[in-house]
């Protein structure tokens, strides 16, 4: 025979369990990428493009050269999965920088390295366009920034203007 109290806790942890899982059937179980109320609203730059992820990639790539910054980094995990025999949009980071902002870096902030190189994440859409997006310099340095002083806040301030501009470049039609 079980003993009251155990039925009494059996009972309640049963209905606590029913009640959560019914909360969690009624969450979405799909994002649409097209919109973008998922993405951080605050440090990040966010731009729809018409063009196609792999024609963004590319286009990427050339605007990263044409601004005499490097590719130093990317990471597909769509390349991934399909390695895997998994289907899954296209979604490529890619990590941009250059040594002499590196340099200057470290001589502000050792720690503040960490964070390089910077990254532009390329991600298709349900539409099949491609979206491109980036968190920006400043967010990313900020807190290193606030220790340090001018000098990491304006490096990072540059960074601003050339990722814009690399931004531009790879989204234009």
């Amino acid at each position: 025979m079980t003993h009251p109290l155990l039925r009494f806790y059996s009972t309640t942890y049963l209905l606590a369990t029913l009640f959560v899982f019914s909360v969690l059937l009624t969450l979405p179980l799909t994002v649409n990428a097209d919109e973008h109320g998922d993405w951080p609203q605050e440090g990040w730059d966010v731009i729809k493009t018409e063009k196609g992820h792999s024609a963004l990639v590319e286009d990427l790539r050339e605007a990263v050269l044409n601004t005499d910054m490097f590719v130093v980094t990317e990471a597909s995990p769509t390349a991934a999965a399909a390695r895997r025999g998994e289907t899954i949009p296209g979604n490529q980071v890619i990590g941009v920088f250059r040594n002499d902002f590196a340099v200057r870096i470290i001589r502000q902030s050792v720690p503040a390295m960490i964070e390089a190189p910077l990254r532009f994440y390329v991600t298709e859409n349900p539409s099949g366009t491609a979206t491109l997006s980036w968190k920006t310099p400043s967010a990313v340095f900020a807190p290193y920034a606030q220790n340090n002083g001018g000098e990491l806040a304006q490096i990072a301030s540059e960074l601003d203007e050339i990722f814009a501009r690399i931004a531009d470049l790879a989204t234009q039609p």
